[in-house]
């Protein structure tokens, strides 16, 4: 399998950047294999779901982001999991943290937004977990794109785990006003559930028209990382992408 594209900013002010998307089950799993596994990524902007978010909550997000060389954007308890870090190659322009109607009896559901500079480009990215239940998902995919259009850039990004697959009606909605990375540039592994055995692909990247998908997919051979580490780390695999954001 060959390599995707290392990060870099091209002469134009053009950037290449590495997305990686993971659900990592609020900590809960092999932490010294998440980090070994988000750091041979070598990501530039890393979409969190179930990132923890009760008890002493910034105290883990700041180990995580201390243990994979990434530093804490937004996101966590005030977006009810979802959580964006970044390399310190990004520039943090603004965040907000959204908090989506609840449907009663079901979890809390929220989005973690932020616009990233990279070179001479901006870049506006949001983190989702999407709802178990069919009807609230397929709203809150409607809410996505809504939400993402709202930050105000040309190019976007959005990752997560969509508890859909393609051909799901949340999937598509997301797909239908996006890019899907794997489907557009495939690389790597498909399925990303479960991690001991993954039959589904629920996790994804997805990318404005204008972003040049260079490739995307669950990395699977990656530098001092052994297939166990991603089965331990946590029941998700994760989706890296390649991206060419024009300046």
């Amino acid at each position: 399998m060959e390599d995707l594209p290392s990060s870099a900013t091209e002469s134009g002010g053009s950037a290449v950047i590495r997305v990686l998307s993971y659900n990592v089950r609020s900590l809960r799993d092999d932490t010294e294999a998440l980090a070994r596994v988000i750091r041979a990524c070598a990501p530039d902007v890393v979409l969190v779901q179930e990132a923890p978010r009760f008890f002493r909550w910034r105290k883990a997000a700041a180990r995580l982001a201390e243990s994979t060389g990434l530093v804490y954007v937004t996101g966590g308890a005030p977006a009810a999991g979802p959580m964006i870090l970044a390399s310190l190659r990004a520039r943090v322009i603004r965040t907000q943290d959204i908090l989506l109607p609840r449907t009663p009896g079901l979890h809390q559901r929220g989005f973690a937004t932020a616009v990233l500079g990279f070179g001479g480009t901006r870049l506006s990215v949001l983190s989702a977990h999407l709802s178990l239940r069919a009807d609230e998902r397929v709203a809150q995919a409607d809410l996505l794109l809504r939400h993402l259009d709202a930050l105000g850039e040309e190019h976007r990004v959005a990752g997560g785990d969509l508890n859909d697959a393609p051909g799901g009606r949340a999937f598509d909605r997301v797909a239908g006003a996006l890019q899907d990375a794997w489907a557009t540039e495939p690389w790597g592994g498909e399925s990303t559930s479960p991690a001991s055995g993954p039959r589904k692909r629920i996790d994804a990247v997805f990318a404005s028209p204008g972003v040049q998908v260079l490739g995307a997919g669950v990395p699977l051979d990656l530098p001092g990382v052994l297939r166990t580490d991603l089965a331990s780390a946590t029941d998700h695999l994760p989706v890296l992408a390649a991206l060419r954001v024009p300046a």
